[in-house]
């Protein structure tokens, strides 16, 4: 279905790209013809990812942290210097932790809301000011989480996730008339190195997890790519405004207390 040159002419720019879900989405962009900028905090393992990438096409990186306005200005300034225009934005960064509701303090409700929402509202707004509006063209994809049923032990992402999501349909929206696409992406659980952050009670309770799942598994980065790709590409040229789901049914069937309940035995107060 994907054509070798369906991205050829296309600047994309993946924040998160240097490992897990990002990575495999600028490698797959980078396969199709895209000239791609990867971003995220930490400068060093971001030079390797590009090094690494630049096997499958042009690949530019930058440091970034999307919390902050004015290093998102150099990123932008960047990509227009080099390539003079931006045609996808992909919204990959982004981080969480487990937590009980009732145990978050107000440093980490506020660092989980100004990564997940607010530094994508500051890049989006950004990218668009600085490229999409003044194209006239421009498509965006967000990667947000499975929250259709809550998010139990991870409110803090759940409440961000969900506000990237509404943003996504207000400027799928008002940007209409700009003719840029914005759409989400909620991956399941998926087969990354973003797994292995989380501590042991915790992946124990994923793999117990898998055999609950509809389809009867995780997903791969590749599954979630192909999804970001198809809405980025001109075959999804009529679709803006929704949320693709990527986890094998498990947004419609699943114990969304696990992950709570496996928290609260860990703190010793189930």
């Amino acid at each position: 279905m994907f054509d070798k040159k369906m991205f050829e002419g296309k600047v994309a720019l993946v924040t998160g790209g240097r490992s897990g879900i990002g990575y495999a989405i600028a490698k797959m962009m980078l396969q199709h013809g895209a000239k791609v900028t990867i971003a995220s905090r930490k400068e060093e393992p971001l030079k390797v990812a590009a090094e690494e990438l630049m096997e499958f096409g042009p690949c530019d990186f930058k440091a970034c942290d999307i919390r902050q306005s004015d290093q998102i200005k150099e990123l932008a300034n960047q990509i227009k210097e080099k390539h003079g225009k931006l045609d996808i934005l992909i919204n990959n960064a982004g981080g969480q932790f487990p937590a009980l509701a009732e145990m978050i303090n107000d440093k980490g409700w506020n660092a989980v809301i100004n990564n997940n929402l607010n530094g994508t509202f500051y890049m989006t707004r950004e990218m668009a000011t600085s490229f999409f509006i003044p194209q006239k063209e421009g498509t965006i994809v967000n990667i947000i989480v499975d929250l259709h049923r809550g998010f139990p032990g991870m409110v803090h992402t759940a409440a961000a996730r969900a506000g990237v999501e509404n943003m996504t349909k207000t400027l799928a929206l008002e940007w209409s008339e700009f003719n840029i696409r914005i759409n989400c992406v909620a991956p399941g659980i998926i087969e990354s190195s973003g797994l292995d952050t989380y501590p042991e009670p915790i992946q124990q309770l994923f793999e117990e997890g898998r055999k609950a799942i509809p389809s009867r598994r995780f997903g791969s980065v590749e599954e979630v790519s192909n999804a970001v790709c198809f809405l980025a590409s001109p075959l999804a040229s009529y679709t803006s405004g929704i949320t693709l789901y990527v986890d094998g049914a498990k947004h419609l069937q699943f114990d969304k207390m696990g992950l709570r309940n496996v928290i609260k035995s860990f703190m010793g107060t189930s």
